[in-house]
């Protein structure tokens, strides 16, 4: 990752790496074969353990502050592959959430985020079905979503979000390119208008190598105690 060798160079052997360790033979193979795994080398019998990567895909960097504006940017800078996009009767949970009718539909819509062609997020989304029909569904893999609402009209007004941690599960994992059961980071976020009408409840899985959440704190001192508060 400090680019000491370079794509395409030898690494040291399996003899060679267990002497420089201290440790067995048996150790070194397994660690070897673990940076294959991971895509860093490629293992030819005969040919030895040679870099194939050069250079880990930079993560995307969000922040509290802006945080509307950070996922439009987002929008422009990655490619989307559009997996679902469909009108269907919401769960409960959704129904509550977007305040929606009994009886009425929403848009639900799963898509995968990519940066340099390497997943690193899967996000679904549900909007309400008035709002849904004022965009296409061809438009999603090439503009944000929170352009497409505000070019409908709706003007956002505030968003509430939780940040936790879950696990890859089948359906996932594959699309995300990680292990089964891979740790990821899990932001549910409803989005409102300036009439405070849910537009969008979206559920968003992220690679945690390639998607870093920044917070900058400040230090606040007073008589009573001093804490941490989000700057700006």
């Amino acid at each position: 990752m400090d680019g000491e060798l370079n794509d395409g160079e030898l690494l040291p052997s399996e003899e060679e790496t267990a002497r420089s360790y201290g440790v067995s033979r048996i150790t070194a193979k397994r660690a070897l074969n673990e940076l294959a795994e991971d895509g860093l080398v490629i293992r030819e019998r005969g040919r030895g353990t040679r870099v194939t990567r050069k250079g880990p895909v930079p993560p995307v960097r969000a922040s509290v502050e802006g945080l509307l504006e950070n996922m439009m940017a987002m929008g422009l800078k990655t490619d989307v592959d559009l997996l679902e996009f469909a009108y269907q009767r919401p769960s409960g949970e959704v129904r509550d959430i977007l305040g929606c009718e009994a009886g009425a539909e929403v848009q639900r819509t799963v898509r995968v985020r990519r940066l340099e062609g390497e997943p690193f997020s899967h996000l679904t989304t549900f909007v309400p079905e008035d709002i849904g029909r004022t965009y296409e569904s061809g438009e999603l893999a090439s503009t944000p979503l929170l352009t497409l609402l505000e070019r409908g009209g709706v003007v956002v007004g505030r968003a509430e979000q939780t940040i936790t941690a879950t696990l890859a599960d089948a359906a996932v994992a594959p699309l995300l390119e990680v292990d089964l059961g891979a740790p990821l980071l899990k932001i549910s976020r409803t989005v409102y208008d300036q009439k405070d009408r849910p537009i969008e409840y979206i559920v968003g899985l992220y690679r945690p190598d390639r998607y870093q959440y920044r917070m900058e704190l400040s230090r606040v001192y007073s008589d009573q105690a001093s804490a941490w508060s989000p700057s700006g």
